[in-house]
């Protein structure tokens, strides 16, 4: 048997996927936790935690498949998108990368908006700078930690620098580089202008090959004494953690929408691959792996802001029902769509008959209309219909939970596809492993494996007056949000 290793190395813990390379079948998922710090918009953690995590994960993973290390033949990284890693003339960190939903930098995001105008950023990088986005974060680091910025001989990705580990090429793909401001989706190239902007050298940063599936070079012997796996394997370039989730589902841009998905997890997101390239402020004009698009709407709120509300309220996470009455707009950490950095939760709607299961619904509520809000300007943007009934695919963490399933179908209207694989981020960078191995295409192979199939769920009736009533309550409260 051949086996290929798709790693997930996401904000809060590193997942290394075994899968049987001619079947998708997963064998064993090895996992490791991650360490992030900081407070007042702070979100920091040392990149040696993901390399040593993914050492973990790997041989943890080996044990939980019970393959020899001997019948592994490729390995890719899939990362969280947008966090800064900083590296000096070794490889080593200089300190902490910054990762995506740390928003210090929204000061400079807001700067760099206005020196380049926002139909220039769409024009060019198919996005507008936010507190996510990493040349804002290398802005703030300019600003505020120039001696830092100074030492830098190499500016990385999280999951470049974790490929860079494996086999020692300083190299990144077309989706996870078109998240970083840097890199332009229409000319498929870095931007001289942008990087003059923001006061990157291009120098410092990683290769761009032609997609995630490319052989980035072989695992070197020390990282393959590290991980307990044969030196020489095939290591692909690897991607971000939208992207490797995409085509896991096997989606690949075949037309002009294709699939529209909602991942909830600690952050939610909404995606489509599509030969269209959309130019909306509200969303992010990723590329997807294969250098064609992946247009993507993201919200910082999503399970982990429900989580706390039922931790507040001492209930667990299934003892909510419907808000009746209630706006709950859960931007505990700000919002990244909409825009709104320096928001707090609001909560609308309290009367003495409010029961605590409601208060928790709300917030469920709350976090699914901020997702299929900016579902319906994805689907705009590519010239959808986002009154249509083409089927929305559910993945993440949260489409395991009864409640956030049922949120979803309740106020989107839409039939619902929940895919049987669990772990898609791994395993779509199982699919560019495989093709590093192989030079197939990754979608193809992902397709041929199978793994975005799973239980359908019909249309429910869709709930307007919900819809309605947060809607208003964020219209009226943008202001204070604002602020």
């Amino acid at each position: 048997m051949s086996v290929v290793i798709g790693v997930d190395s996401s904000t809060q813990s590193t997942k290394a996927a075994f899968v049987d390379a001619a079947s998708g079948a997963l064998l064993g998922v090895g996992r490791a936790r991650h360490t992030v710090t900081g407070q007042d918009g702070a979100r920091e953690t040392d990149p040696e935690v993901w390399w040593r995590a993914l050492a973990e994960a790997v041989a943890d993973g080996l044990r939980a498949a019970g393959v020899p290390a001997s019948s592994v033949g490729g390995i890719a990284v899939a990362g969280q998108q947008h966090g800064l890693v900083v590296l000096d003339a070794d490889g080593r960190p200089l300190r902490d990368a910054m990762l995506w939903n740390d928003t210090r930098s929204a000061p400079q995001a807001r700067a760099l908006t206005e020196a380049l105008g926002e139909a220039e950023w769409l024009a060019r990088a198919g996005s507008l700078p936010v507190a996510s986005m990493t040349a804002t974060k290398w802005r703030w680091l300019l600003e505020n930690e120039p001696h830092t910025a100074a030492r830098a001989a190499a500016v990385r990705l999280p999951h470049d620098f974790l490929t860079e580990r494996l086999c020692g090429a300083g190299v990144t793909d077309p989706g996870d580089a078109s998240g970083t401001l840097w890199y332009s989706t229409a000319d498929g190239a870095y931007d001289p202008v942008v990087l003059e902007l923001t006061g990157m050298d291009k120098e410092l940063l990683p290769q761009v090959t032609p997609g995630g599936g490319t052989r980035a070079g072989s695992l070197t012997a020390a990282a393959a004494e590290a991980l307990g796996l044969p030196a020489g394997i095939p290591v692909a370039a690897g991607t971000g953690d939208n992207m490797a989730a995409a085509v896991g589902l096997g989606l690949g841009g075949s037309g002009l929408l294709d699939h529209p998905v909602i991942s909830l997890g600690t952050s939610g997101t909404v995606f489509a691959a599509t030969r269209t390239r959309p130019a909306d402020p509200a969303l992010a004009g990723f590329a997807a792996a294969d250098g064609t698009y992946l247009p993507l709407g993201c919200t910082l709120n999503c399970t982990l802001a429900v989580d706390k509300v039922a931790a507040l309220l001492g209930l667990g996470r299934e003892d909510a029902e419907p808000g009746t009455g209630l706006a709950f707009l859960p931007y505990m950490d700000g919002e990244r769509t909409p825009d709104l950095p320096h928001a707090t939760a609001l909560l609308s709607g309290l009367r003495h008959s409010t029961t605590p299961g409601q208060i928790l619904g709300a917030a469920y509520e709350g976090a699914v209309f901020t997702l299929l809000r900016a579902l319906d300007g994805l689907l705009t943007s590519c010239g959808a219909d986002p009154a249509g009934q083409q089927p929305l695919r559910v993945i993440g963490g949260g489409a395991q939970g009864h409640t956030w399933v049922e949120t979803v179908r309740r106020l989107s209207g839409r039939p619902l596809v929940l895919p049987e694989a669990t772990e898609l981020v791994a395993l779509g960078a199982a699919a560019l492993a495989q093709a590093a191995v192989t030079d197939e295409d990754p979608v193809a192979v992902a397709t041929a494996w199978d793994t975005g199939s799973g239980r359908e769920l019909p249309p429910l009736e869709r709930d307007l007056t919900t819809w309605q009533r947060i809607d208003s309550a964020l219209t009226g409260a943008t202001d204070t949000l604002l602020t």
